[in-house]
């Protein structure tokens, strides 16, 4: 066998280890429409406060906060629904499963700092320090997507660290933490979706 032989095989078995240990089928199109919708969600909170509270984006009160809250957790429930959705039809079509040892793992990792996050951010919230919750989300879902690299396409980590940078800038500055969360969940979800469509879903 050649050197050209040997060199090909060993890239076969490493990419064969991949398959084994992480998961691949990420989808960058659902990132994309997570963006949209992460800047949808915060164009709509917004308006709720600048128009109900003053003009003045960090104070909730009453049916204004909870709506805002709705808002939130609709954001989060159609990304969800979205990733699961376009990445199951991804790994229908790469022949790979859905649910095994690597996207278990995947999940788990991912889950365990984004629940912890966001059990601390209600707790924020409760105590009526509503300026630290973007930066919090920020950071929290920064680590979920470096825990969850470990077991999937590698480069869902430096939206990772991007999250985390962004978030450290929030909570040092809360008063800018809304205009952050949208460039953090918004505009680089649509930037690094769309780098990732082209990279890998276009093969």
């Amino acid at each position: 066998m050649s050197n050209e032989d040997y060199l090909k095989d060993i890239s076969e078995i490493k990419n064969l280890m991949n398959k084994s240990s992480r998961f691949i089928s990420l989808s960058g199109l659902s990132g994309v429409l997570a963006g949209i919708y992460a800047l949808i969600g915060a164009a709509v909170a917004y308006w709720l406060v600048d128009t109900y509270s003053d003009g003045k984006l960090y104070i909730f009160h009453g049916w204004v906060f909870w709506t805002c809250m709705s808002i939130l957790l609709l954001v989060a429930l159609l990304s969800a629904l979205t990733g699961i959705i376009l990445t199951t039809r991804k790994a229908k079509k790469n022949n790979e499963k859905i649910w095994d040892s690597s996207s278990r793992r995947l999940l788990f990792n991912f889950l365990i700092p984004l629940l912890v996050g966001g059990v601390y951010c209600f707790i924020i919230l409760n105590q009526g320090r509503y300026g630290q919750t973007g930066g919090l989300m920020l950071i929290f879902y920064g680590l979920a997507l470096v825990s969850a690299s470990k077991y999937s396409i590698g480069d869902i980590k430096y939206l990772g660290y991007i999250q985390i940078i962004l978030g450290l800038i929030a909570s040092y500055y809360p008063g800018y933490g809304f205009w952050l969360w949208v460039i953090g969940f918004g505009i680089m979800h649509i930037v690094y979706g769309t780098w990732m469509h082209f990279k890998y879903d276009r093969r």
